[in-house]
C-alpha cells in the first residue's frame, strides 16, 4: 500500500512540475514570438494546426504503447475511429472550441505582455467552475465560491492598470488582446467540462479519445487556415516566417495539450492551482528579464490576490454530511440527558 502512495505522489509531482514549466515557458515563448520577428511574422493558424497534427501522432504513438502489439492497434483504431462515426462528432465539439481557444492565445499574446495574459487568462477557473455546476451537476463550497470572487478582484486589478510600456516591435491593441482573453476563457472552461463529461462517462482509453479529438481539430483549423489566411498561405506558403522558436512553440502547445487531457482523467484541482500560480511567478519573471516589463504595485497585488484564490480554490471540501450527522448526535444526546 505504501508503494502504491509513493507512486502515486511522485506522479503527481512530475506532472506538477512538467505542467508549470510547459505553462510558463509557452507563454513567454509565443509572446516572444509573435511580438519579436526576425524574418516576417508566421501564421498563428498554421501554427495551431500543425500543434494539432503533432498531438495527433504523440496520442498514436501512446495508444501503440498502450496496446502494446500493432494488431491490437489497428483494430483499437478501426474499432472507434471507423466504425464510430458519433464519438468523432462528439467529440469535434470540444476541437472546434479548442481551435477558437489557441487562436485566442495568440492574438492576446501579440497584443499583451506574457504576465498580464497569464494572470487574467486565470478567469478560466470561475467559467470552469460554472460550467462544472451546470454541466455536471456538482456542487462548490463557500470557500471555493469566495475564492472564485477573490479571483474576479485580482483580476481587476491586473487590467485596472496592467503595466508600464514593455520592449517590443509591433502596435499593441490592449483592448483587442483582452477581447481574446475573454473568449479564449470562455471557450476553455466550456470545453474543458465537456472532454471531462465524454472521458469519464465511458471506459475508453484516454489516448483513444484523444485521437478522435484530434481529428476533428485537424479539419476544423485547416479550415481557419483557409479562411483566415488561404490567400497569404498560397502566396507564401505554409511555414512562412518559422523559425526554431516558432517550432518549440509549436512543440509546446503539443505537449501542454496531452498533459491537459491527462490531468482531467488523473489529477485534482489542488494540483492545478499550483502549476497555474507558479506559472505565473515564472512567466512575470521571465517578462522582466526579456521584455523589460516594469511590475506596479497594482499589477503585483492583484498577482498575489490571483495566485491565493487559485490555492483556495482548491482545497479539498469538507465533507458537510458528516459534520450535520454530528450535530443530529449531538441534539440527540441533549434531549435524552434532559429526559
Amino acid at each position: 500500500m505504501a508503494g502504491a502512495g509513493n507512486v502515486g505522489v511522485m506522479f503527481k509531482l512530475y506532472c506538477l512540475t512538467v505542467m508549470t514549466l510547459v505553462a510558463a515557458t509557452y507563454t513567454v515563448a509565443l509572446r516572444y514570438t509573435r511580438t519579436m520577428p526576425s524574418a516576417g511574422l508566421y501564421f498563428s493558424t498554421t501554427a495551431v494546426c500543425l500543434t494539432e497534427v503533432i498531438k495527433l501522432i504523440l496520442s498514436l504513438g501512446m495508444l501503440a504503447k498502450e496496446t502494446g502489439h500493432p494488431s491490437r492497434l489497428k483494430n483499437a483504431l478501426v474499432e472507434h475511429i471507423i466504425f464510430s462515426p458519433k464519438e468523432l462528432l462528439k467529440l469535434s465539439v470540444p476541437s472546434v472550441v479548442y481551435a477558437i481557444q489557441n487562436n485566442m492565445a495568440f492574438l492576446a499574446l501579440s497584443n499583451l505582455d506574457a504576465a498580464v495574459y497569464q494572470v487574467t487568462y486565470q478567469l478560466k477557473i470561475p467559467c470552469t467552475a460554472l460550467c462544472t455546476v451546470l454541466m455536471l451537476n456538482r456542487s462548490l463550497s463557500r470557500l471555493q465560491w469566495f475564492s472564485v470572487f477573490m479571483l474576479c478582484a485580482g483580476v481587476t486589478l491586473v487590467q485596472w492598470k496592467p503595466a508600464e510600456a514593455t520592449k517590443v516591435q509591433i502596435e499593441q491593441n490592449p483592448v483587442l488582446g483582452f477581447t481574446a482573453i475573454a473568449i479564449a476563457v470562455l471557450c476553455s472552461g466550456f470545453a474543458g467540462v465537456y472532454f471531462e463529461k465524454v472521458l469519464k462517462s465511458s471506459d475508453t482509453s484516454l489516448w483513444v479519445r484523444n485521437i478522435q479529438m484530434y481529428l476533428s481539430g485537424i479539419v476544423v483549423t485547416l479550415i481557419g487556415v483557409l479562411v483566415t489566411d488561404g490567400e497569404n498561405v498560397l502566396e507564401k506558403g505554409f511555414f512562412f516566417g518559422y523559425t526554431p522558436w516558432v517550432l518549440f512553440v509549436i512543440f509546446l502547445a503539443s505537449v501542454g495539450g496531452l498533459y491537459t487531457s491527462v490531468v482531467v482523467k488523473y489529477t485534482d484541482n489542488i494540483m492545478k492551482g499550483f502549476s497555474a500560480a507558479a506559472a505565473i511567478v515564472l512567466s512575470t519573471v521571465a517578462s522582466v528579464m526579456l521584455f523589460g516589463l516594469q511590475i506596479t504595485i497594482t499589477f503585483a497585488s492583484g498577482a498575489a490576490m490571483v495566485c491565493v484564490s487559485i490555492y483556495l480554490y482548491g482545497l479539498p471540501k469538507q465533507d458537510t454530511s458528516k459534520v450535520s450527522q454530528l450535530d443530529m448526535d449531538k441534539e440527540a444526546k441533549q434531549k435524552l440527558i434532559s429526559v
